[in-house]
């Protein structure tokens, strides 16, 4: 979002929210109902109803910011399970979100984790 601004985590919210909501609201949002740090070094993703809107909150040194990204056409694929308020993605799958692929459709490849060789 901003070059040079560390982000270690992408944490997107479920349910839709109210698009008038701005950095306080948004903010406070992030810390009494879900539960987050918005002052970490993580980007907190919220959705409107619609599926065609998405606005990025994040701390960056001294101040909040705020981005925001509307659809002219399409929607936002989002996830669709319910387990919990959020769900974390990596910064690549975040990219490939914002770029109109479905990440909970066709999942990357596993990693794995071997001992030795033989």
């Amino acid at each position: 979002m901003h070059p040079g601004c560390r982000i270690d985590q992408v944490f997107l919210c479920r349910d839709p929210v109210d698009f008038r909501k701005s950095i306080g609201g948004l903010s406070v949002l992030v810390e009494q109902a879900l539960g987050l740090d918005p002052f970490g070094s993580a980007l907190y993703v919220f959705i409107n109803r619609d599926r065609n809107k998405i606005k990025v909150l994040y701390w960056h040194r001294n101040g909040f910011c705020l981005w925001l990204k509307r659809l002219e056409a399409e929607k936002f694929a989002w996830p669709r399970d319910a387990g919990g308020a959020t769900q974390g993605v990596t910064l690549q799958q975040f990219e490939w979100l914002l770029e109109g692929f479905d990440v909970w459709q066709k999942p990357p490849h596993k990693t794995l984790h071997f001992s030795s060789v033989s």
